[in-house]
């Protein structure tokens, strides 16, 4: 169906119990926090530290294993840190970059952005992928890259199931380890391709022809980059250098996987579809509350490393406030879904979530799966 076609209006219901306003009210208190306590809605100095460091973890690893280390795991090491150093960029500077979040000058957003190609993706796939699609039709299928995997993954009860569905609760954990080496070698040809298609490059202010000219140009530079001088200058040889080149992509494809999906791929989300005339008879605030999840809100260094991603639902109402506030506000936003009488799902800790990730991963590989919905924590 055309993206243009697709709308969000509050049903009859919602409407009686008041829920088109909650939003409404929601920013005007989320507003009246930065301002009554002369905050900036952007990145601080704790961000910027922040930043250095996920940075220093991917680059100077790799300017050691160059110059200094020799030894098959001290070289090994520096891969394994370089996948934490891909991911700690991909969650905590790039994302919030390029929800125009990190500053309030659109230059440093957009050099701070284009971080994700030293990480092999491309910035405007992203933003398409994640800004225009995902945040927009969350777990609306069809819509929503981040649901729609192919054949391999059933992450909806709307896509059609397979025989091998039924084992996904157990393969998955392994698939999301390539998440990042499809990045660098075929999603970004492929998104370019159905992006097109679906006139959504006009978004991005940008050409078919202008971005695969810049994908195919920086994927040459960046393979020449990190994987070319390694195999010239590392003491590992070539089957060494390029076993550490995916251990390191298959190390942040896990961690930006497993933080990703436990957000939206659980029992908790309804999983939204429009009906003939494109309607999706739920408020578009409100779908975020059914088809998001918080965890681990207490773990203060493991949000540090995150990027504030275990506030999602914070994240999605309010994608272009920096992450660094989110816990603040999070009292804000969920004192007002529980006036609406609205949900607000958060799971005390990451592996909590990770296991309820694990039973809606085996409820959608059933024949007729019980998609069991829980209270609201």
């Amino acid at each position: 169906m055309d993206l243009s076609k697709i709308r969000f209006a509050a049903s009859e219901k919602e409407a009686k119990a008041g829920h088109e306003d909650f939003y409404k009210v929601l920013r005007k208190r989320v507003n009246s926090y930065f301002k009554e306590n002369n905050i900036s809605r952007h990145a601080n100095a704790n961000m910027v530290v922040k930043s250095i460091f996920m940075i220093s973890l991917y680059i100077v690893p790799f300017i050691l294993m160059l110059t200094y280390f020799e030894s098959t795991g001290m070289v090994l090491l520096m891969w394994i840190l370089m996948g934490f150093g891909m991911s700690g960029i991909g969650l905590s500077v790039m994302h919030d970059a390029n929800h125009n979040a990190y500053s309030k000058n659109q230059w440093v957003n957009n050099i701070m952005g284009k971080l994700l190609l030293p990480i092999g993706g491309s910035p405007v796939n992203w933003r398409i992928q994640h800004n225009v699609l995902h945040h927009t039709y969350t777990n609306v299928t069809g819509m929503d890259e981040d649901i729609d995997t192919g054949i391999l993954m059933r992450f909806s009860p709307n896509q059609k199931r397979r025989k091998a569905h039924s084992l996904q609760h157990i393969y998955a954990w392994f698939l999301y380890g390539f998440m990042t080496i499809m990045w660098f070698s075929t999603k970004d040809f492929s998104q370019l391709e159905r992006y097109k298609k679906k006139d959504l490059l006009k978004t991005q202010n940008v050409s078919y022809r202008f971005m695969l000219m810049s994908i195919i140009l920086t994927k040459i530079c960046y393979l020449g980059v990190f994987l070319g001088l390694p195999l010239i200058f590392s003491s590992l040889p070539w089957y060494g250098v390029i076993g550490g080149y995916f251990l390191m992509h298959f190390i942040a494809g896990v961690v930006l996987a497993t933080i990703f999906q436990p957000a939206h791929v659980i029992p908790t989300s309804n999983f939204p579809m429009p009906n003939d005339t494109g309607n999706i008879e739920t408020d578009w605030a409100v779908s975020q509350l059914m088809n998001t999840a918080n965890f681990a809100p207490k773990s203060t260094w493991f949000s540090w490393y995150v990027g504030g991603l275990n506030f999602q639902v914070e994240h999605h109402l309010f994608p272009n406030i920096c992450h660094v506030h989110y816990k603040k506000i999070s009292h804000i936003v969920r004192e007002t879904a529980f006036e609406y009488n609205l949900p607000y799902y958060s799971y005390k800790t990451f592996a909590d979530a990770l296991f309820e990730h694990g039973k809606q991963l085996y409820r959608l590989g059933r024949k007729e799966p019980k998609l069991a919905t829980a209270e609201a924590k």
